[in-house]
């Protein structure tokens, strides 16, 4: 079973910054193309950022210029860098996975990803 464990939220200050971290436990032979989401009260959910296991991303267009994912990729682990936070960035963030395979479909929207965490909750105040 995978499983999908998020940390590193917080409360920071408009301009602040944060870093989120996210770890995926499965199968060892299997690489996950993994993301980050994120959930405001009364919004629908929105992409944060994807990394598939070509190293390729992608990002919201609210955070980009912003936001920087990197990975450990032996690690199954996924980095979300914020910088230049403000009060719309507050949300509950979830990490996702899907296992990937070389040459294969990758996902592209929270839909198609089928492990979540639990979410950890970043609040930026004015």
């Amino acid at each position: 079973q995978v499983q999908v464990a998020e940390s590193g939220g917080g409360s920071v200050q408009s301009g602040g910054s944060l870093r989120l971290t996210c770890v995926v436990s499965g199968y060892p032979a299997i690489k996950y193309c993994m993301g980050w989401f994120r959930q405001a009260p009364g919004k629908e959910r929105e992409e944060v950022g994807i990394v598939d296991i070509d190293g390729e991303t992608s990002y919201g267009d609210s955070v980009k210029g912003r936001f920087t994912l990197s990975q450990d990729s032996a690690k199954n682990t996924l980095y979300l860098q914020m910088h230049n936070l403000n009060p719309e960035d507050t949300a509950m963030y979830y990490c996702a996975a899907a296992a990937c395979f070389p040459g294969g479909y990758y996902p592209y929207r929270a839909s198609e990803f089928d492990a979540w965490g639990q979410g950890t909750q970043v609040t930026v105040s004015s």
